[in-house]
């Protein structure tokens, strides 16, 4: 009798897989949002009223920002979840992967050392800074993120995320792009490096988009005077409606 074939691996692949591009592409498109502050403090505003549904309803909605951070919280834990079976079970199991990855020095097993180490980072980093956006979805304006980075001392933490979470959603792409066969065919080697290269750039980018909207907000923390005025407000709010 021919034994029935377990489907489980796969399926938890998939899993991990789907949520890791969902949580990419989240990523991506979060920085890039985070960087209308580089335009201007008004630029920034605006874009947390489009988030909060100002200019769908009318009026500020914050807990669609609470709304929007569950979802993607429930995401992150299963891909957490899920991801956490390939982890290295031991201290001496992970030093045995990194003593292979240094002598046989092969790039993509570097990379997938990069990503358990990343996304162990993030699993505490990103769990904080999503329990922040459930709680207080009304302080994601210009003033009150630069409040939180300077005043409350989350400037560190928000630099340490950076790192990992670009790191890890780029790398994560580029594994995602060979486990699904992508990089497949006669010149598999030069789309492998292509596809590195362009992993590379990606990570570059994004890291400086990032790096310099934090810059930002540590400059208006140490400058902005919050004592005066404390929460941010257009002085054209009627001409947001």
């Amino acid at each position: 009798m021919q034994k029935k074939l377990d489907k489980t691996p796969a399926r938890l692949d998939f899993i991990q897989s789907s949520t890791g591009l969902i949580l990419a592409v989240f990523i991506m498109g979060h920085i890039m949002f985070e960087a209308s502050i580089l335009l201007s403090d008004e630029m920034m505003y605006r874009v947390t009223l489009m988030f909060e549904g100002y200019y769908f309803f009318g009026e500020r909605y914050p807990g669609i920002i609470s709304f929007l951070a569950g979802a993607i919280g429930m995401v992150f834990v299963t891909h957490a979840f899920v991801a956490m079976r390939k982890f290295p079970a031991s201290y001496k199991k992970y030093k045995i992967i990194q003593h292979h990855t240094q002598t046989m020095k092969h790039e993509d097993s570097s990379l997938w050392l990069i990503q358990i180490i990343t996304g162990f980072m993030m699993f505490f980093l990103g769990s904080v800074h999503l329990f922040l956006m459930m709680t207080q979805p009304e302080n994601i304006g210009p003033y009150q993120s630069a409040y939180r980075v300077v005043e409350e001392f989350m400037g560190v933490l928000y630099f340490l995320l950076l790192l990992s979470v670009v790191s890890h959603a780029f790398v994560g792409l580029y594994r995602l792009a060979l486990k699904w066969g992508f990089l497949e065919g006669k010149s598999t080697k030069v789309s492998r490096a292509r596809y590195k290269l362009l992993m590379k750039m990606m990570i570059a980018i994004y890291l400086v988009v990032g790096l310099s909207s934090l810059a930002r907000y540590t400059y208006i923390g140490f400058t902005h005077d919050f004592d005066a005025t404390p929460i941010y407000k257009s002085q054209t709010m009627e001409s947001h409606s």
